[in-house]
């Protein structure tokens, strides 16, 4: 395994720059300022990298994802190849069942799902007749309801989506942004797969040995167990990259931004399979809203399984910005105070406040990089 490097050796003059988060946002802009010669100082408050991604092997010798399912898919030819330069893939194409009426269906919704949960055997032009018909008319598309029953109707709504969303969100779907139930298509065709994106693979040695990968190298130092706060005035530096919550960092000033949070129950069986997909959803019934097999994901082969149950909860650690309008006014008055910070970079999920996937970090991390430097750059022309 690869020895991530401590504190020590740091230039006199301190460090170039200081990055808050060890995760996606932070570590990427971390080994790109580093390759163009920057002095990096990475804080973590947690004991490890790698943020919401890390991975670990647990007592059984099962590796697993400590904060929840992590599936890598990006269409993005470049964040693909820039994460290929520090760890091989194996080929992961996702699948999720919901459990619906005393049967696992296919979710997003496809022909299987229809037939199976109807007694039908409708062909894939049928099934398209069949969303129309049992889709109700909206003339202005704006909450999370709306875009479910426009496309599918109520029952499917009710079936697949409604318990889900309000376990998830803590919110009934109409009074979430449509952008929620947006993300999941409808198919007229049998692909089960979860996700359609190009590129579709995980770290074939786990997520931490990419961190690992990505953060060696002799001018990133990495400090964990650490509130930046607590080093700020501590240690020189230039430039601060925050890629925490954007409310924390202005002290709440406007109140807290709402987050959903969740609690993750880890359980290892003495068997070497679990259930019959990478996730199964329970939408209706329960009060987790999904439970994960970590062997199809990592592709590990074990004689024993281990499953993680997520339960939706208000509090703890921010997973999640909840998408409703209120919120994004709110936000908004710290984007204004995050801009106007002198000195300050704002990246990632939690520090702009949108429910980013891991490639979209890694995508606006490296823009940032781009315009860091010609920042630099144009400092650098006018000095």
């Amino acid at each position: 395994m690869t020895e991530i490097p401590e504190l020590n050796g740091a230039a006199p003059a301190g460090f170039d720059y200081l990055i808050v988060g060890a995760g996606f946002a932070g570590s990427v802009l971390a080994e790109r300022l580093a390759s163009a010669g920057q002095r990096v100082l990475i804080v973590d408050r947690r004991p490890h990298i790698g943020g919401n991604a890390y991975d670990r092997y647990d007592d059984a010798g099962v590796l697993i994802h400590p904060y929840g399912p992590h599936i890598f898919h990006t269409n993005s030819a470049e964040v693909f190849a820039y994460l290929s330069r520090f760890t091989e893939w194996r080929s992961y194409q996702h699948r999720v069942l919901a459990s619906v009426d005393g049967q696992e269906l296919p979710i997003p919704i496809n022909l299987d799902t229809v037939n199976r949960l109807y007694g039908l055997n409708l062909t894939a032009f049928q099934v398209e007749e069949f969303f129309a018909s049992v889709a109700e008319p909206v003339e202005q598309v704006r909450t999370s309801e709306d875009v479910v029953v426009g496309k599918v109707g109520r029952d499917l709504y009710n079936k697949f989506f409604r318990g889900y969303t309000r376990k998830q969100w803590g919110l009934d779907p109409s009074e979430l942004d449509a952008s929620v139930t947006a993300r999941v298509p409808t198919r007229t065709n049998r692909d089960d797969r979860y996700f359609a994106d190009t590129y579709q693979a995980m770290p074939l040695h786990g997520y931490t040995r990419m961190f690992e990968a990505m953060l060696h190298r002799p001018n990133i130092k990495i400090m964990l167990n650490t509130d930046y706060r607590e080093i700020l005035d501590l240690i020189p530096h230039g430039h601060l990259i925050y890629t925490g919550p954007v409310d924390a960092f202005f002290d709440h000033q406007y109140g807290k931004l709402p987050y959903r949070s969740l609690e993750f129950r880890h359980e290892t069986h003495d068997r070497p399979q679990f259930q019959a997909v990478g996730t199964v959803n329970y939408p209706n019934d329960y009060a987790y809203t999904r439970i994960s097999e970590f062997k199809y994901i990592t592709g590990q082969r074990h004689e024993r399984t281990s499953v993680v149950y997520e339960y939706p909860q208000a509090e703890g650690d921010p997973y999640y910005p909840v998408p409703r309008p209120e919120n994004a006014e709110l936000y908004k008055k710290y984007e204004a105070l995050a801009r106007a910070e002198p000195g300050v970079t704002f990246v990632g999920r939690l520090a702009t406040y949108k429910y980013y996937n891991m490639d979209q970090v890694v995508a606006q991390a490296l823009a940032t990089f781009k315009r860091l430097q010609e920042r630099q750059t144009a400092d650098l022309v006018e000095v």
